[in-house]
């Protein structure tokens, strides 16, 4: 059976939809909005200047949390759509929003069937986001659909070598197998398979790989219970075998080996990290997205 929402071609497929629901629970868990700002929050910044955004363009940003790349858009002037599957996160941003006097749109809305209509903006953002979407082709085709030809789309990704894309691979062994078709988050920080998701869809496409620098743990025990406590899939990862001390154990053991393995010793003498991450920015052509 397949349904059109938003313009997009989504096959109804149960364990999608329930698996869906279950990344809409995850990332209510812990306190994400607390990781957002307190790590990863120089990110939006530096998508929203690389893909340019102009006092008055309307802006989308899909997959966008609480706002790390809404925020700074709606700041350079751009009259911003901030959408989520998740509601919590997005009552965050709006409340972090309002208090520093900062307004734009708050949208739940999945990121494989945005109810947005084709060309509506003239940028289209996703910080870290958009590669949680299950299908990465449809997810895609939507980011293209609803930018105007000759809009622009910006793209923030973890890598799957870098040390988030590490992470993913060290939690995998301990959380529920995903169902089939679903393709793992960190492919979108591979150039080769984003450039293949855009194809056709995009020109004058312009990729980078950087570093986030990190000092925010003072050892890797202490990036460990950060994570397990604040991050959405490392509190998964760990309900998941939550039965079983022994799994549990192991699980904490190897998240400090991570961390152990990839850090450097900072001035203040804490744990140094580098999360790497692809930076893309494209033009939307003039063709219709498939």
């Amino acid at each position: 059976m397949m349904t059109i929402v938003g313009g997009a071609r989504a096959t109804d497929d149960a364990a999608v939809t329930a698996l869906k629901q279950r990344h809409r629970a995850m990332w209510a868990l812990g306190d994400y909005p607390a990781l957002a700002a307190e790590v990863v929050g120089g990110l939006g910044p530096v998508l929203v200047d690389a893909v340019g955004v102009r006092p008055g363009e309307r802006v989308l940003d899909v997959a966008a949390g609480t706002g790390n790349a809404a925020v700074p858009a709606a700041l350079a002037g751009g009259r911003v759509v901030a959408s989520d599957l998740t509601p919590e996160l997005l009552d965050a941003g709006r409340r972090a929003a309002e208090a520093r006097g900062i307004t734009l749109d708050w949208r739940e809305a999945d990121a494989e069937a945005l109810p947005f209509p084709a060309g509506a903006f003239d940028v289209v953002t996703s910080c870290i986001g958009v590669m949680f979407a299950p299908r990465h082709e449809v997810a895609a085709a939507e980011l293209l659909r609803v930018c105007r030809p000759g809009g622009r789309v910006g793209l923030v990704a973890w890598t799957p070598t870098g040390f988030i894309g590490r992470l993913f691979a060290t939690m995998k062994p301990y959380l529920p197998a995903p169902p089939p078709g679903v393709q793992p988050p960190p492919l979108w920080g591979d150039e080769a398979h984003v450039r293949g998701l855009l194809g056709a869809g995009v020109e004058d496409v312009r990729v980078e790989r950087r570093s986030l620098p990190v000092e925010a743990f003072g050892t890797p025990e202490a990036f460990r219970d950060y994570f397990a406590s604040r991050y959405g899939p490392t509190i998964a990862a760990y309900r998941a075998v939550a039965d079983d001390p022994a799994r549990t154990a192991a699980l904490g053991a190897d998240l400090v080996a991570l961390a152990r393995d990839a850090a450097r010793g900072s001035r203040g003498g804490g744990t140094s990290l580098e999360w790497e991450y692809l930076l893309l920015t494209a033009r939307r052509t003039g063709a219709g997205a498939s």
